[in-house]
């Protein structure tokens, strides 16, 4: 039983991480994990080669460790899915991160609920792989019928919570990108 609620919880964990790289119009570092950059042949998480900073509400700033990475920094930007021009000044690479459109808006919000809905479907099929190990468990007679019936009860209670937990995240995901 434990087994699959950390299943669960594991599949609402990474809807929330997800969430984290949709750009939201507000500087967030993390819309920023995603991305890779050639660091002497071997693809690196950015985060491993530069620092990066959010001087205000608009800016993020990405400092490389080594100078000479500026530009490789910059392509990695230009190639990802991320929509935003990066600038640099020799030193570091600047992202304005602009004001999202309405269209904008609402497309991004189509996003959040189909992995809201993708991750509803994780949990559910988590449920029906502990539903089938206890009706096995139930043929061979190492549980009562009325613990099998005890124990799907609880797995629905516990699946419920989570469908409502997914729910609660993405309405208030949406009620972020909808906010000017």
């Amino acid at each position: 039983m434990i087994d699959y609620e950390g299943k669960m919880k594991k599949a609402v964990e990474v809807l929330v991480s997800d969430f984290g790289t949709i750009r939201a119009g507000r500087a967030n570092p993390h819309i920023l994990d995603k991305i890779k950059v050639d660091y002497y042949g071997v693809p690196s998480n950015l985060q491993s080669v530069a620092n990066i900073a959010i001087p205000d509400a608009r800016t993020i700033t990405i400092t490389p460790y080594e100078s000479k990475m500026v530009k490789d920094i910059e392509k990695a930007i230009n190639v990802s899915d991320l929509g935003i021009a990066p600038n640099n000044d020799g030193k570091s690479v600047i992202l304005r991160i602009p004001e999202l459109t309405e269209d904008r808006r609402k497309e991004l919000s189509k996003e959040v609920k189909k992995r809201g809905e993708e991750a509803k479907v994780k949990v559910r099929n988590i449920r029906r792989d502990a539903n089938d190990e206890i009706k096995k468990q139930g043929k061979a007679g190492e549980i009562s019928e009325d613990e099998q019936k005890d124990i799907e009860a609880k797995i629905q209670k516990v699946t419920d919570k989570f469908i409502v937990d997914i729910d609660a995240k993405v309405d208030a995901k949406v009620k972020e990108l909808m906010t000017v």
